[in-house]
């Protein structure tokens, strides 16, 4: 059965790979079970509802897409749109967590309509590739902000607005220890490094005292307090209309970029194009849909799904067991509760490193793209803001090519996402 809905052999591949290759991903994923729940709960979201919706979301777009597209791609809420969903639409925006589920519903379901119409295709195709690395590391230095405020290590300054923490105190150097675990693990290839890290810092604030220990294995709590709980009337006529089309923009580049990359290492390719793609897209956008009912952030494909390639994964059986394992994790829910903030912070810090890496694909000689691709990474942590970033980015870019006679270099797509921002600093202020 499993040979004929996989297709194993066409593949060059086993039941064996394909599941060891399945927990080699899982492993290098799992740590959104605890870094989400972390995020989202500081919205006033029950932090055990949270737990709960990761792990389902997670499992059911996995589970879509290995039994719709047949690739060997893990989904799960996505870091970047989880602190932009938190820390600047709820915390800094003051729109309510149920407005901001709604927001990602309403994205997601556009998502899907791009999907099905090919406007996705288009939208990629016609936005510039620096502006699409910078936005990826400019995500990875917000991540960071964030990071290192949870962590301690950053705090506010009058004089300077932000300044050097205590590190004497317990938090920041167990966090600085975490992140040092993390990196270390990682470059001797050491599969789930992450959640390593993740576990070493909390066991060690039990020893310490500093964190509770709750347990660890336990039936799955409630999902009601963010079952169906997002409020679409009121992210529609709550001024979240440039939100929406920042979680679209975010959504697009980040999953098609993250599906193609993967599709190519997997050996996924037909006639030039990755094969079945148009079905993983769909798998994709209607995770985002699915994600926002349930109560979390955006659902996309994860880049570690890369490290399952690597193990031989090749076909949805991959996906599958990538799945099993997020419904597996529904029992370790007051493992997850026990982590403290500074266990997650050198998490989202090495994250956002990796991210950076992105800034090598932009075209530094040419001003007329480097000018805009810094502004839009700098923007981001800087406002607080990945819909500043874009807008700012976006903006620029088009502005520059105009001012040095290059509007026929415009791709149309580029200036209707510039014109939709002006518009957003026109009437959506915040």
């Amino acid at each position: 059965m499993l040979e004929r809905l996989f297709k194993l052999s066409e593949h060059g591949t086993s039941v064996r790979t394909e599941l060891i290759a399945g927990v080699t991903t899982f492993l290098t994923m799992s740590y959104i079970i605890f870094v989400n729940p972390d995020i989202l709960s500081t919205t006033g979201m029950d932090r055990n509802a949270i737990f709960v919706a990761t792990c389902l979301a997670a499992a059911l777009g996995s589970m879509v897409m290995g039994l719709v597209a047949n690739w060997p791609i893990g989904m799960a809420p996505g870091m970047g749109l989880n602190a932009f969903f938190a820390f600047t639409v709820v915390a800094a925006l003051g729109f309510t967590w149920q407005q901001a589920l709604g927001a990602v519903f309403i994205s997601g379901s556009i998502f899907v309509l791009l999907t099905v119409t090919g406007v996705r295709s288009w939208l990629i195709a016609g936005i510039p590739h620096s502006l699409r690395s910078a936005i990826a590391a400019g995500i990875g230095l917000f991540l960071a902000i964030i990071a290192l405020k949870s962590a301690g290590i950053v705090v506010a300054n009058k004089a300077t607005l932000v300044g050097l923490g205590d590190l004497k105190q317990t938090g920041p150097l167990l966090a600085i220890f975490g992140f040092f675990v993390i990196a270390v693990l990682d470059a001797l290839k050491v599969r789930g490094s992450i959640l390593i890290g993740i576990l070493a810092v909390t066991i060690l604030s039990w020893i310490f005292g500093v964190s509770q220990f709750h347990g660890i294995v336990s039936a799955p709590p409630s999902i009601m307090p963010t079952f169906l709980q997002l409020d679409i009337v009121g992210a529609l006529h709550g001024g979240l209309v440039h939100i929406i089309l920042v979680f679209v923009l975010v959504e697009v580049f980040d999953a098609t970029g993250t599906l193609i990359g993967i599709a190519k290492r997997a050996n996924l390719i037909q006639d030039g194009k990755p094969n079945r793609l148009s079905r993983a897209l769909l798998a994709d956008s209607a995770a985002i849909v699915a994600g926002s009912l349930m109560g979390t952030s955006s659902t996309t494909a994860f880049v570690e799904s890369a490290s399952g390639v690597q193990a031989g994964g090749r076909t949805g059986l991959t996906a599958i067991t990538i799945a099993a394992l997020f419904i597996a994790a529904l029992f370790f829910s007051p493992l997850a509760a026990s982590v403290p903030a500074y266990a997650t912070a050198p998490a989202l810090l090495y994250v956002a490193g990796l991210m950076m890496r992105e800034l090598t694909e932009i075209e530094w000689d040419d001003l007329t793209e480097a000018a805009p691709a810094a502004i839009t990474a700098l923007a981001m942590p800087f406002t607080y803001s990945i819909a500043n970033g874009l807008a700012f980015g976006f903006i620029t870019y088009v502005a520059v090519k105009v001012l040095t006679g290059r509007w026929s270099m415009l791709h149309p797509a580029t200036q209707i996402v510039a014109a939709l921002f002006v518009v957003r600093f026109a009437f959506f202020a915040d």
